[in-house]
């Protein structure tokens, strides 16, 4: 019997796929088909996918092309499955050429003519176009712009605050409310005080928004965008890349499923010295200060993992006037647990973020935010686990798609939950209003 194996993603399974498939069938006398796993489209960056594996999985099953389906999980699987298998032909598209060729020590490598005309990628870019509008100063956005260009049905319309400059191109930049009425959606990352209006004024126009955090000064204004994203039936999703890195997710559900035991304290450092020879004329150099650049970040992992119903919190905080802090630390003290989280632009420290259990803990290396790395650690050096994860470009991107399948699902994926974007804002409306602050 002549064995032929074929691997592939077949997200929204299309004629293209089916001729794949037939094709390959025709080789031999039983076809193996294997499809990507949502973790192996994670790790090589391919990050567009819309339909889950076992949507994926059903879709092949249809087809009643395929004798096995096997899921590939791992680089090099093919080669472990060709010698398990007894595999007589390896058959792939031709839009692969070459590429494969060093299968050839294994068994034959065949070259199927491709669908013209046809691909998952048209496919999806038809099907979830989106105009997207940016508002903010162009050093916050060029960023966004660039990782964007790879995200198929994501056209960015225009920008609002960048002032024509040059890295973004050739992007027109508008008034606010001409924005909103070219765009579908807003990428929101503006000053911490203007947001909140922008987003009220966005939502209640039926725009989708994705906001840095924190998206409003006050968990009562944050609750009320909640409301009226729900009201207008729009998606309003916080816009810290960090929440959405797949090395970040996976942490967090083994913290949660006691992989380290009872968690007792959370340690986060997000410090940058990158503007402290412009930070005399902050204002006129557009720089945030510590808490507005930082805070929010240092502060998701500790809500995310030990809550938002705190006992005691302390804000120690130096600063150069009423708003520019160059660095501030805050504690916070739970019935179980303890959490520090500090920031600076006027201070350089490690950083790194430490989750400290009873079983063990969690080192993620400096700059944990863009978390692609880390590493659970035990009293027994021997048990150590390290764990990587790829994140291309800042991590913008992944964002962004979360973003669009939200808005093509008509639900909002729950990285961050309402609880703790609430107390997010919160925790500013003290920093700001004095509450509970110490000035050193």
């Amino acid at each position: 019997m002549k064995k032929v194996i074929t691997y592939g993603t077949f997200d929204m399974l299309h004629q293209g796929h089916l001729n794949i498939l037939k094709r390959a069938k025709a080789l031999g006398d039983y076809l193996i088909v294997g499809v990507t796993s949502d973790d192996f489209d994670s790790r090589r960056g391919k990050i567009n996918v819309q339909q889950s594996m076992m949507e994926r999985v059903e879709g092949v099953k249809e087809t009643g092309l395929a004798d096995q389906i096997i899921i590939e999980e791992y680089e090099g699987q093919k080669i472990d499955d060709i010698n398990r298998f007894g595999i007589d032909i390896f058959a792939i598209g031709s839009d692969w050429q070459g590429k494969f060729d060093y299968l050839s020590e294994f068994c034959k490598v065949v070259y199927l003519e491709r669908t013209k005309g046809i691909s998952s990628t048209q496919i999806r870019s038809e099907n979830n176009h989106l105009k997207l509008g940016l508002v903010g100063k162009a050093k916050r956005l060029w960023k966004v712009t660039n990782e964007a260009v790879s995200i198929n049905g994501i056209d960015i319309v225009g920008t609002s605050g960048s002032e024509h400059d040059s890295r973004l191109g050739e992007l027109p930049d508008y008034s606010f409310n001409e924005l909103i009425e070219k765009s579908d959606a807003v990428f929101i990352e503006s000053d911490v005080k203007d947001r909140y209006e922008q987003i009220d004024y966005a939502l209640n126009h039926g725009r989708h928004v994705l906001c840095d955090l924190p998206m409003a000064i006050g968990s009562e204004h944050q609750k009320k965008l909640s409301e009226t994203a729900r009201q207008n039936n729009c998606v309003l999703m916080s816009g810290i890349k960090t929440a959405y890195s797949t090395a970040y997710y996976r942490l967090l559900l083994m913290v949660k499923s006691g992989e380290i035991g009872d968690v007792f304290s959370v340690e986060t450092t997000c410090t940058s010295l990158d503007e402290i020879s412009k930070l005399s004329e902050y204002a006129a150099n557009n720089i945030w200060n510590s808490m507005d650049a930082w805070g929010a970040t240092a502060l998701l992992p500790v809500f995310q993992i030990l809550g938002t119903d705190y006992v005691d919190k302390r804000i120690i905080t130096r600063k150069t006037d009423s708003y520019f802090d160059l660095f501030t630390r805050m504690d916070f003290v739970y019935s179980n647990a303890v959490a520090t989280a500090k920031v600076g632009k006027g201070v350089k420290s490690e950083g790194e973020m430490i989750i400290s259990g009873t079983k063990g803990y969690v080192y993620v290396p400096s700059p944990w935010w863009k978390t692609d790395y880390f590493e659970i650690r035990y009293e027994d050096q021997n048990r150590n686990k390290r764990f990587f994860y790829e994140l291309e470009g800042e991590g913008f991107k992944y964002e962004l798609v979360n973003f669009q399948r939200a808005i093509n699902h008509g639900r909002t994926i729950n990285y961050t939950s309402d609880k703790v974007l609430e107390e997010i804002s919160k925790v500013y409306d003290d920093f700001y209003g004095g509450n509970g602050v110490k000035r050193i």
